[in-house]
């Protein structure tokens, strides 16, 4: 997801007709697939939704994610065989809004995700030094400040590139952030880009803690959102361009937009691979 090129971008495992599974199962499925997410479709539960996706990670079911509820809003049309289809999402967040355009093997999503919940400002300092910077990486002027569009995570600004290059995480102090703020994933960033203006890229890289462990993400969609609604509120920014992945060699593309009290998050996707799940 987020990504046109087989490969590359953020993997994850769809799968269909999941009524019948209870939850140790689908964890156990999730496992098996070893993916940072993976999705089990089923009936809805709540009015006005078409599907009700079931998220999990590894260790856990998590509310709401981002490039998993594109990605299985993307599985969804393709497997109606339908080149276009807008479809109300059930995630344990909310029922969100998902558009999809598929042609081929490709395809582009886009959806709206909650409203903004900005969090208190924290303290520069120990968030960085969990990531193995200084003081003198901060942004001289943003603040690191958990932001949720349906699940909270971390703004991290820093100063440049060079920083944002240099961050190596140590998984206790991350832990232990994590846990102070109430925040899933840390999702450091330039907020300036290489460019100018609205829509000018922007390089983000989110960190989080799990299985003993800092794992780092190629694109987080549900930290795009919150990125986007940071801007807005300190820069007046109405668009963004993320650029997430470059370091791990899956460069991804993560598209944001303000759209009235939400931010509309898009990419694209791309099918590598369909199968059958025995058990």
């Amino acid at each position: 997801m987020f990504t046109s090129t087989p490969l590359a971008g953020n993997g994850l495992a769809v799968i269909h007709d999941a009524d019948g599974l209870d939850d140790a199962t689908m964890l156990g499925v999730a496992r098996e697939t070893a993916q940072s997410e993976t999705t089990f479709v089923q009936a809805a539960t709540v009015d006005g939704a078409d599907y009700r996706n079931r998220i999990f990670t590894m260790d856990e079911e998590i509310r709401f994610a981002g490039h998993p509820s594109l990605g299985t809003a993307v599985a969804v049309a393709r497997a109606a065989g339908v080149s276009e289809a807008r479809y109300r999402q059930q995630t344990g967040a909310g029922v969100q809004p998902v558009e999809v355009e598929l042609r081929g093997d490709v395809a582009r999503a886009s959806m709206l995700q909650e409203p903004a919940r900005f969090g208190e400002v924290v303290e520069a300092a120990p968030v960085l030094g969990a990531l193995g910077l200084g003081p003198a990486d901060a942004h001289p002027e943003l603040p690191v400040q958990p932001v949720s569009t349906g699940l909270r995570h971390l703004m991290v600004p820093v100063r440049d590139h060079v920083a944002l290059e240099r961050a190596r995480p140590h998984v206790a102090r991350v832990e232990a952030v994590e846990a102070q703020t109430d925040t899933m994933v840390l999702y450091v960033f330039v907020p300036d880009g290489r460019g100018a203006g609205d829509g000018a890229p922007v390089r983000a890289r989110g960190f989080v803690a799990e299985r003993g462990q800092v794992m780092e993400d190629p694109a987080t969609g549900s930290a795009a959102g919150p990125l986007c609604a940071y801007l807005h509120e300190h820069t007046g920014r109405a668009e963004t361009t993320v650029a997430q992945g470059v370091e791990l060699g899956r460069p991804s593309r993560l598209e944001t937009a303000i759209v009235g009290d939400r931010v509309r998050v898009s990419g694209d996707c791309v099918v590598v691979l369909d199968g059958s799940l025995r058990l």
